[in-house]
């Protein structure tokens, strides 16, 4: 078998660089599609920062949006390196087909349903009378953008689990310089304000769709490409049990988004509108480390579920260690830095000094932890790639509702609505430390489970 990289010969520490830092530069740029929306969207003459608030509000529905894409993606993905470390291609071949099958049905049934609902959505997510039309506005042009922004999201991961993170860092790259281009061709030269900056990301994302459709079904390099047919009820069953997990864990972050803001707006009084402009650009602050970390994380998936799939105990383990020590040099990088960029980072976003002040303490509030939460990132995107969903689900879980008691609980206690920022540091602090717990606990007995399974099914090949 001929990839980019071999999974299973090629050094662990040099694998984990090649597959992390590219992800890593993937994730980073991607999340660039919301920072450069709204670093516009907030300079827009007269009514920049309500349609900034607008955006924030928008931010959770379209992750919402774009998890199903990670649903089917990262769950193909995952088996199909299973399947791979096992050199069964034709069953790799027909799990790649069938995602490609549920990609396709995903985004048909979500624009359809999102654009019925997409009204009451806004307003459980925040959305105020001065707030809601420009958040209608970018939401509907959004949303009519489903399909490209799924199948790029979910067709990425088949290229990067098949040892070629550098193409699919092209994938995300073409649609994030597109963004950057034609944002303020749209908004400002165009007088298309915020619905501009909707219509930019759709063309972007059909450009990174269509890049990633064409490698996938025209490269003669990757092993296995786009195929029709050989579909099955129960591989897509699969691929969507072994993809719940992280589904669930990016679609639960709507959650904290959701509470953050119904907070802010319930102990803010009138300045409910004027703290959620600065949850906004603190979570796009926050974007610039948690996107890369995913990227860290993400791109040594394929690495382990290949290896998993061979059960190399050694590899797998190496794979966890290397992916763990990137994560804390990056976090440690980020954690200095954040001392002293942020300033200049809320002036791409706003002017307004009242707004500055207050988002210069919240990053720091919001990023005291970052360092210790390599750990919940890396140990359980690991016990994802090892086929262990329920534990990594958990876990997820854990910090997520953790927060989000604090988010209520704080306010209450100082009767102030920013203490709701403290509640991010606190609860990655605490999630880190059972995550951490919990996988020195299950991971030797899980990898021996798996080594008797492969040594009893090696023997049945034999025979």
């Amino acid at each position: 078998m001929k990839t980019g990289n071999d999974l299973g010969r090629d050094s662990v520490p040099s694998l984990v660089l090649k597959l992390a830092i590219p992800t890593m530069v993937a994730q980073f740029v991607n999340v660039l599609y919301s920072i450069i929306d709204r670093m516009y969207i907030g300079h827009i003459p007269e009514y920049g920062d309500l349609a900034l608030a607008g955006a924030g509000i928008c931010g959770p529905i379209v992750t919402l949006l774009s998890s199903f894409g990670t649903l089917v993606g990262l769950g193909g993905s995952i088996q199909m390196s299973i399947r791979m470390g096992e050199r069964n291609m034709k069953k790799a071949r027909q799990i790649l087909s069938n995602s490609l099958l549920l990609l396709t049905l995903f985004s048909a049934v979500l624009t359809v349903l999102f654009l019925m609902i997409k009204g009451q959505l806004l307003r459980w997510f925040g959305a105020s009378d001065q707030t809601f039309a420009y958040a209608n506005t970018y939401l509907t042009i959004y949303t009519i953008g489903t399909f490209f922004a799924l199948m790029a999201v979910g067709l990425n991961y088949f290229i990067n689990c098949q040892g070629f993170p550098v193409i699919g860092m092209t994938t995300v790259l073409i649609g994030t310089v597109c963004n950057i281009i034609l944002d303020p061709v749209f908004i400002f030269g165009l007088n298309m304000g915020i619905a501009g900056a909707a219509v930019a990301t759709v063309i972007s994302q059909f450009l990174s769709c269509s890049f990633a459709l064409a490698f996938l079904a025209f490269s003669k390099k990757v092993p296995i490409g786009i195929s029709f047919g050989q579909y099955s009820g129960k591989v897509m069953e699969k691929i969507l049990a072994i993809g719940f997990s992280p589904f669930l864990i990016l679609a639960s972050d709507n959650v904290l988004l959701i509470a953050t803001n119904t907070v802010l707006q319930k102990y803010g009084g009138s300045q409910g509108d004027f703290l959620i402009t600065t949850a906004t650009i603190v979570q796009s602050y926050m974007l610039l480390i948690t996107s890369p970390m995913l990227g860290i994380s993400g791109g040594t998936q394929a690495l382990i579920s290949f290896n998993y799939g061979a059960a190399n105990t050694k590899r797998v383990r190496d794979a966890e260690k290397y992916s763990l020590l990137l994560c804390f040099a990056f976090t440690t990088v980020m954690f200095i830095v954040t001392r002293f960029l942020p300033v200049h980072f809320i002036r791409l976003f706003t002017s307004n000094a009242e707004i500055s002040r207050l988002s210069v303490w919240a990053i720091g509030v919001f990023t005291f932890a970052i360092i210790p939460l390599s750990l919940q990132y890396v140990l359980v995107d690991g016990l994802t790639a090892m086929e262990r969903t329920k534990t990594a689900l958990s876990l997820s879980l854990f910090r997520k509702s953790f927060y989000v008691v604090l988010v209520f609980i704080l306010p209450l206690i100082r009767k102030e609505a920013t203490t709701v920022f403290y509640a991010q540091p606190i609860a990655d602090l605490t999630a880190s430390t059972v995550s951490t717990i919990v996988f020195l606990l299950v991971f030797r007995k899980h990898m021996e489970r798996r080594e008797a399974v492969f040594r009893e099914s090696s023997k049945g090949t034999a025979i």
